[in-house]
């Protein structure tokens, strides 16, 4: 366990601490991206969508953590050949990727930090709430991961890296109902916005604070896709990635 434990605080350091600490304009990003969408929603609805906009920026940073992993598990693996010492080291896939991902959870504390804060001005979640939409979060933030450790272990260059991740984070968590109910799409266009789960996840959350009424069957269903999904891309992260093949 100690030995466990010090591969995972050596991956924080690595990914987080040491760019925070030397970089921290780096910083910047990662509050201004899921804020600046929220401001907009917020202006364009004169307020009336501040809520959701909050949770939806929960989403998108929890979504984007996920997926930061690709292009920061890509620059350690090509450009320092970090990850040809950590295979022929003992320590397991595991425990490199674990580390990896609570460092980007570390590197997304001010964005989360602000959204708190937020959230417990104008929301007022209680515990069962704030523990239903902590679920959800993970849940995202658990299939984000495998997404990006998967492609991280195909890439061979940053930049395609860079692209990979900024289309997915796109049409994951920018182009879904994320931000506003699904119910300001109209009717034919809905069935689209389905096939991100995302868009379950921001159900699920807009749910449990009251701005979206769905009724039972519905909800049971955004929880069996979003646990399905994870569960999905799990196995492909497990089975397909090319840990030592590198």
């Amino acid at each position: 366990m100690k030995v466990w434990m010090r591969q995972i605080l050596a991956s924080i350091l690595v990914n987080s601490i040491y760019e925070m600490k030397n970089y921290p304009v780096v910083l910047l990003n990662t509050v201004l991206s899921p804020l600046s969408l929220l401001l907009l929603i917020t202006f364009v609805s004169r307020g009336s969508l501040i809520g959701v906009g909050i949770e939806g920026g929960f989403i998108m940073s929890m979504f984007q953590s996920g997926m930061s992993l690709q292009t920061d598990l890509s620059h350690l693996k090509n450009d320092f050949k970090i990850q040809d010492m950590v295979v022929s080291s003992p320590t397991s896939p595991a425990a490199y990727v674990f580390g990896m991902s609570v460092a980007e959870i570390i590197y997304s504390i001010p964005a989360l930090a602000v959204l708190i804060v937020l959230a417990a001005i104008y929301i007022h979640p209680d515990a069962l709430q704030a523990l239903g939409m902590l679920a959800v979060l993970l849940l995202m933030f658990l299939a984000s991961i495998m997404i990006g450790y998967t492609l991280s272990t195909f890439s061979s260059d940053i930049v395609q890296s860079y692209a990979f991740s900024r289309l997915i984070s796109t049409l994951f968590s920018t182009l879904p109902p994320v931000y506003y109910p699904i119910t300001y799409i109209p009717m034919p266009f809905r069935d689209v916005a389905y096939l991100s789960p995302t868009t379950y996840a921001a159900e699920l959350t807009q749910n449990m604070t009251g701005f979206l009424q769905l009724p039972g069957i519905d909800l049971t269903y955004a929880w069996v896709v979003l646990i399905v999904v994870t569960v999905v891309l799990s196995y492909v992260g497990l089975r397909k990635a090319r840990w030592r093949e590198v």
